[in-house]
Parts: C-alpha cells; structure tokens; sequence
C-alpha cells in the first residue's frame, strides 16, 4: 500500500503555486527524501490566474474607466529534485524550484500602466539520516536568487501630488487673506491713532500694517505659484496620458540578490500502514536589493539600497492509510508573510509610505484522499484553504483567501512515475487602499511531474 499510494500524493507540490499566500509560486517538495530507493523528478506547473477590480466613482473619472481590467498574468515554473543513498541510513538531496514570484500589469483605468514583477531561483541541498526505522531527521541549505522591478503609473504619482499642491495653495491662501485682514485692522487703528493725536502710536500701527500687507502679497503669490503648479500636475492625469512615460512616472529596478536560509525538519513513519508525519521548518532571510529609483518630475535618479525580509516557514505534512489501498494527507503551512513589504528609499521620502506589502501572516491547510486503482494507476482529490484576515489589499496582490479543489493521478510503469493534475482556485474578496473592490476571481493551475527510479 505505502508505494503506490504515497504516489498519489506526490501532486501535492506539483500545483500548489496557484492557491499559495504571499508571493510564493513553487514549494520545495521534501517528500522526494521519502521515496524509496535512488529517484529523480522533473515538475512543471502552468497557472491561468484571472484578478481584476471595480474602481469607485472618483478613479473612474480619472481613468476613464470602471474596471480595472484583468491584472493577472499567467505564469509557468518548473522544478526538480533528486533523492540519492548514500548508505542504507543517510540520503542526498538536490532541489531547484522558482519559489517566489510576482507578475502583475494593470491594462485599464486609473490603475494602467502600473506593474510589478519578481522573477526567483532556489537551489536546495538537504541531508537526511535515518535515526531509527521510524525516526529520520533532515536539514540543508537553500541559496535563493531574487530580482523585482516596479512600475508605477504617471497618473497614480501625480494624483496625491496635484492634491498636495492644490491643498497647499488653499492654505496659503487663506494665510493671505488673513495678512491682509490683519494689515486693514492695523492701517485703520494707525488712522484712528492719528486722528487722536498720538503720532508714535499711529507710526508703529503703520508699519505692522505695511508688514502684513508685504507678508499678504508674499503668501499671494506663492499660492497662485503653487496652485498653478497643481493645476500643471493635474493637466498630466489624462486616459490619453501614456502612464509609462508621463512626466510623473516613478520606477525602481533591482540588481539580482541571492541569500541563504537553513532547513531542518524531522519525520516519523510506520511503512505497514502508510504513515508519515513530517515537520519542517525553513529559516527566513533578508533580501539586500541595489535598486536604481526614477521619477523625472521630480528629478529623482537614485541608486540606494532596499532590504525586503521574506518568510519564515513551518510546514507539517501528514499521510496514513485508512483502509486497503486509501490514504489519507495532508499539510499544514504557516508564513511569517506579515515581516514583507517592499519600501524603497527614494519613493519613502517622496511619499512616506511603502510601494507595498503584505500586513498579516498566512497559513494554508490542505487535505486530500488518493486511492489506488490498480497496479499501475492511483487517484486522488484534494481541497487546500486559507482564511481571509481583512486587511486593506496591496494593489500587486488584490486578493484576501482563498479556496481550491484539485484532482489527478500517477501512472506507474517499470522505473517511471508520472503524475498529472488540475486545480481550480477560488480567491478572496479584496479592497485596497484607495476603495477598489476585487471580487469573483480565480485561477487555473496545471501540473504535470515525471519521475525516475534508479
């Protein structure tokens, strides 16, 4: 039963990119250290995800448009792992994946033009030793390289600057007419003074009001100036603008960074009736970025440095047998998500605030049957949840939640395992920051994985 069935399980990883938290794409799938014997194992996964938003009233008039479109492009990843005995306890095993990414491009509205991506490649090496028949401890490296580029749209930047600008005009404004008020009181209080015959009085009035008079005119103009500046700003916020090369146009590049975490991870298992319980625990890292920042309006052209931290990572996978050929798995997986954010040091000092970032951490429960048909093919079904926190959406990962519904197979012949499956991903209502709701999407993932026992 354990052979067969364990088989049916291994699609686990295979699709798993579509419905997982954060920006992960690809999970390292450690259970190849399980595999009996020496085995290799190519994966390649294709995900059709479809994430689009409603604008409210106000972003519709500036972007001519009620929707965002769909923002969401389709991905593929491809993955790899090698198990090798190195003695009847202690086991090799090799990696690679693409475990973190990012494609996002929004085609319409006020939102178009801006885009994000984040491009990874992981390379893994884990030992495991088999303590006693049922007890196996395991641990390695991962060595993670990672790039991301921004986009942000001219209309997007030049929105809060214009309203900045006309605010400021107000207020400078109002400060001259409250000069002026002021210098008018003064002028009648040194006419009054003169009338009563006290000169020195009436002098010292005469100067406060020549003073606020200067000050009224000073705060005049620098109204008129900076109104005029707002109403420039504004005239660049068109649908017929090009977002990508407006005047306002912000974008920041990173050099590739690779950095290292650690993995250990301990298992117990009973090979007569298909158990295996597995925790694994996958060290977070910070990312050092050299990122080069632009923003023509302003003049910014700055190389600097951005840190960005990624997850801590707990995964505790589970299978067993239930009943002749039927097995039962299962995982759960917490991310530390809540650390990420993304917060370059020129866009901070131009806005305060980060491009983007991800608020609460995510846990995701998986759990699936297989069942073994004959000798040569097994099934399974799977359901895999993460719980919605409310928080506010990034505008690069709308979603809150989700829910998704997977089924496949693995065919066995003589030294080849091939194993196929479908999902369908259900996610979470969102609402960012500026009251775009993102509702009714999901996503399509495909995986397809062969294996080879030597």
């Amino acid at each position: 039963m354990k052979t067969n069935l364990t088989l049916a399980a291994a699609l686990m990883l295979t699709t798993t990119a579509a419905g997982a938290g954060g920006i992960d794409r690809t999970l390292t799938n450690y259970g190849t250290l399980f595999e009996v014997g020496n085995y290799v194992e190519l994966s390649y996964a294709s995900v059709r995800p479809s994430v689009s938003g409603d604008y409210n009233a106000t972003l519709s008039r500036i972007g001519g448009s009620t929707t965002t479109g769909v923002m969401s492009e389709d991905f593929n990843t491809l993955s790899g792992s090698m198990k090798y005995d190195l003695t009847p306890r202690l086991a090799l095993g090799l990696f690679f994946n693409q475990p973190f990414g990012a494609d996002a491009s929004y085609p319409a509205g006020a939102y178009r033009g801006l885009s994000a991506e984040w491009n990874s490649n992981g390379q893994s090496i884990v030992m495991k030793y088999k303590v006693t028949p049922n007890v196996s401890v395991y641990g390695g490296v991962h060595s993670i390289e990672s790039q991301a580029s921004i986009l942000i749209p001219n209309q997007l930047v030049a929105s809060p600057i214009a309203q900045a600008q006309a605010d400021g005009a107000r207020r400078l404004g109002a400060g001259a007419q409250q000069a002026a008020d002021g210098a008018q009181q003064a002028a009648d209080a040194a006419a009054a003074a003169a009338g009563a015959g006290d000169a020195a009085a009436a002098a010292a009035l005469g100067a406060q009001a020549q003073s606020l008079a200067e000050q009224a005119q000073t705060l005049a103009a620098q109204a008129q100036s900076l109104g005029a500046s707002a109403q420039a700003t504004a005239a660049t916020i068109s649908p017929n603008t090009n977002a990508t090369t407006g005047p306002f146009t912000y974008r920041a590049l990173t050099d590739k960074d690779r950095e290292t975490s650690y993995i250990v991870g301990a298992a117990y298992e009973r090979p007569e009736i298909a158990l295996r319980v597995a925790l694994t625990y996958e060290s977070g890292y910070t990312h050092s970025f050299d990122t080069v920042e632009t923003l023509a309006a302003t003049g910014l052209n700055l190389t600097s440095n951005t840190d960005i931290s990624m997850p801590d990572v707990y995964t505790l996978d589970f299978q067993s047998g239930v009943a002749k050929d039927t097995l039962v798995f299962g995982s759960i997986r917490h991310a530390t998500w809540g650390d990420w954010e993304v917060r370059p040091d020129g866009y901070k000092a131009l806005t305060n605030d980060r491009v983007t970032g991800i608020d609460s951490d995510v846990t995701t429960y998986r759990i699936g049957v297989g069942r073994k048909i004959n000798d040569n093919f097994s099934g399974f079904a799977r359901v895999t949840y993460e719980n919605s926190n409310g928080d506010v959406a990034s505008r690069l990962a709308p979603t809150d939640g989700s829910t998704a519904f997977g089924f496949g197979g693995t065919y066995t012949r003589d030294a080849f395992k091939i194993t196929g499956g479908v999902e369908y991903i259900k996610f979470g209502e969102a609402t960012d920051a500026s009251g775009t709701e993102f509702a009714d999407n999901d996503a399509v993932a495909v995986g397809l994985s062969v294996g080879y026992r030597f």
